[in-house]
């Protein structure tokens, strides 16, 4: 009498493989869309992290604005904000601007030295009327911006920054649009109060 061999056939084995090969064929998919996952959700964090940290410098500059007899103490052509604000050590001129950039538009701050004399900051405010973008100094603090518009509170209503006005606006609002595929939706606007 014969006795079988224990064992599996090879069509047996065969069909075992290749759901095992199915399997790990889904389990791969899976983990692949929860490490894509991830790292979208990492981009956009550091994104939101990176615009809350420009608009609270944005606003910092604000808050720390000073008047001066010397040169104007915030102004705006549409392309370019100044403003003379208290630092440590002095009086400094800051320059917030729109740019282009190799594909798209960015928001460009720079900032002078702390001075403390007269001519001093004068000499700034003239050099920042000639700037072209790429001076020493320029940060180049967001990308992927389209447009952005900055208006004044005055008299109780929001008109454009250029309009004419007498004085410090009491409040500031700027309003960043974002160009598709930039990782940000729409626009962001921020309203600053100025301390009289």
């Amino acid at each position: 009498m014969r006795t079988r061999a224990g064992g599996f056939t090879l069509i047996e084995v065969l069909v075992a493989m290749t759901v095992m090969a199915v399997m790990a064929m889904m389990a791969w998919q899976g983990v692949d869309g929860i490490v894509r996952a991830r790292d979208a959700s990492q981009q956009r964090l550091e994104q939101t992290l990176r615009m809350n940290s420009v608009i609270g410098q944005w606003e910092q500059d604000l808050d720390a604005i000073q008047e001066s007899a010397a040169v104007p103490t915030l102004s705006c052509d549409g392309s370019t904000i100044r403003l003379t604000r208290r630092a440590q050590g002095g009086l400094q001129l800051v320059v917030w601007a729109l740019r282009p950039g190799a594909s798209d538009y960015g928001w460009w701050r720079w900032a002078s030295p702390p001075v403390t004399t007269v001519g001093e900051l004068q000499d700034y405010w003239l050099r920042t009327q000639q700037f072209q973008g790429g001076e020493p100094g320029q940060l180049r603090t967001l990308t992927g911006i389209s447009a952005w518009q900055v208006y004044f509170y005055r008299g109780n209503a929001w008109s454009n920054c250029q309009s004419t006005g007498q004085g410090l606006p009491s409040g500031v609002r700027i309003v960043l649009s974002f160009a598709p595929g930039s990782g940000q939706n729409g626009s962001v606007t921020r309203d600053a109060l100025l301390e009289p």
